[in-house]
């Protein structure tokens, strides 16, 4: 079958870059630290009916083109059958050319269902359709089996504190050979802008933990009671979504007065809020050190600017941005305030304003203790960043002030089972960008030093940092 366009020397583009990712690369196994795979599926080891059900629903990046494309609301989220929805993304793939799409879009066909003779557009949708519909039927076309196709050895959920965890536990007794852990996602405890659906969130808390929390004290009691049951059950890392860091100074007195205004359903003023979210920020902090947990840091999103469209299909469905908030000051005093203490834990800092680049690469040089190789990371290319040049950017943003060498490489964040070859995406331009400096002269002409550093970004170093 003859490659039409993912050619297996695709985005390497010259001879050094396509041996350092067929002899050092490419073979290497998968750890993907943060995604957003839902457990229950991976559990149930759940074949798909079809390409939409796996494809496209839940993916807002193909939501958002879709809808700029100006495919109608009803194709993308609505009552279409599947086999329209699919149909309608077909149509619209041809339109994402110089889209990181149709690079996914493209190696997501051709691995796993072996699709690179065509490119997917409204001719060739029902060949494609049947195909791969076909090839989703087998035994190896399961969750657990795509996995395994893609040599995956760990894959880390993402997991609100109220979770059972009950799919962990269930994959934790087969014979099932990724290992699949949660992390700690606990964003719903600082959530007090709307404190009727702060205070669902809390009865489910206290259920969970079987503490009735009356007062502060209490609802710290609560979340360390989750924490230890997200140990318990193998959990070592903890991630935060937000906006920036949060890092007001705050008394004692100031939080258990606010934590009684929420518990009678106030409204809370603006710093009160900012207050509660520190307090909140840095005792979660304090946990993840007591631990040896690594703690994640997304930061930049303007999360459900449409309103309308929030409103109708609630969060996560393609009407999210960059923003561009105050990063540094409060970053650095979060990170301060707990190495002053000796309670900062690794940590991993991704940004999504693409200005902030330097910044985060220049603030973890702050924090580096020497007890640990690259205990504080700047994280891969993120979101509306995971892309080719925002990845090299990354890339050469942590190769100018910092190590790159330690650097822990790349991960979905994604909740799609097909999102697999973002690491081979990943790896390609990493190998591109080293073997372009060694054909430059930048760097030595040195395969098994230079190989050695691609193969730990692409799987040693996680696997040393996080201890799987």
């Amino acid at each position: 079958m003859k490659d039409i366009f993912i050619k297996e020397n695709f985005l390497l583009q010259n001879k050094t870059a396509e041996k350092l990712y067929f002899d050092y690369a490419k073979d290497q196994p998968i750890i993907d630290y943060h995604c957003h795979l839902p457990i229950k599926e991976i559990a149930e080891n759940k074949n798909f009916d079809n390409m939409t059900q796996i494809w496209l629903n839940g993916d807002h990046y193909k939501w958002r083109v879709m809808r700029t494309n100006g495919v109608d609301e009803k194709f993308i989220t609505g009552d279409k059958s599947d086999k329209e929805k699919f149909f309608k993304w077909a149509e619209t793939v041809p339109y994402t050319l110089k889209n990181p799409l149709y690079h996914w879009t493209h190696m997501e066909l051709k691995k796993p269902f072996g699709i690179s003779d065509r490119l997917l557009n409204k001719d060739t949708a029902e060949g494609i359709w049947n195909d791969c519909n076909a090839l989703l039927q087998k035994d190896d076309f399961s969750t657990q089996g795509i996995i395994k196709k893609f040599n995956v050895k760990v894959i880390c959920t993402t997991d609100d504190p109220i979770d059972s965890l009950e799919f962990h536990q269930q994959l934790m007794k087969n014979s099932f050979s990724t290992k699949v852990i949660p992390s700690f996602r606990p964003d719903n405890a600082m959530a007090v802008e709307n404190i009727e659906e702060f205070h669902e969130w809390l009865k489910k808390l206290e259920a969970a933990s079987k503490i009735s929390v009356s007062n502060y004290k209490l609802f710290i009691d609560a979340l360390r009671n989750r924490h230890n049951y997200f140990h318990e059950n193998n959990c070592r890392l903890s991630d935060h979504g937000l906006e920036t860091v949060y890092a007001e100074d705050y008394t004692d007195k100031e939080i258990n007065f606010i934590f009684s205004k929420i518990l009678s359903k106030k409204e809370l003023n603006i710093l009160e809020k900012l207050k509660f979210k520190s307090a909140i920020m840095y005792e979660f902090g304090v946990m993840n050190f007591e631990k040896g947990w690594v703690q994640q840091l997304h930061l930049g999103a303007l999360r459900n600017n449409n309103t309308r469209l929030f409103r109708k299909l609630g969060a996560d469905i393609g009407v999210d941005s960059i923003g561009d908030f105050e990063i540094a000051k409060p970053l650095s005093k979060y990170l301060n305030r707990l190495d002053d203490e000796n309670r900062l834990t690794k940590t991993i800092i991704y940004n999504l304003n693409p200005r902030d680049n330097e910044l985060m690469a220049t603030m973890i040089g702050n924090f580096q203790d020497g007890t640990i190789e690259g205990k504080l990371q700047y994280g891969s290319a993120w979101w509306f960043l995971d892309q080719k040049s925002g990845i090299e950017k990354q890339i050469e943003t942590l190769s100018n002030m910092g190590l790159l060498s330690r650097f822990v490489g790349m991960l979905t964040d994604s909740r799609s089972f097909l999102s697999y070859p973002r690491h081979d995406y990943f790896r390609r331009i990493l190998c591109n960008a080293v073997g372009d400096d060694i054909e430059k002269g930048l760097i030595p002409n040195d395969i098994e030093l230079l190989g050695k550093m691609i193969s730990d970004i692409c799987y040693n170093n996680a696997k040393n940092y996080f201890g799987f």
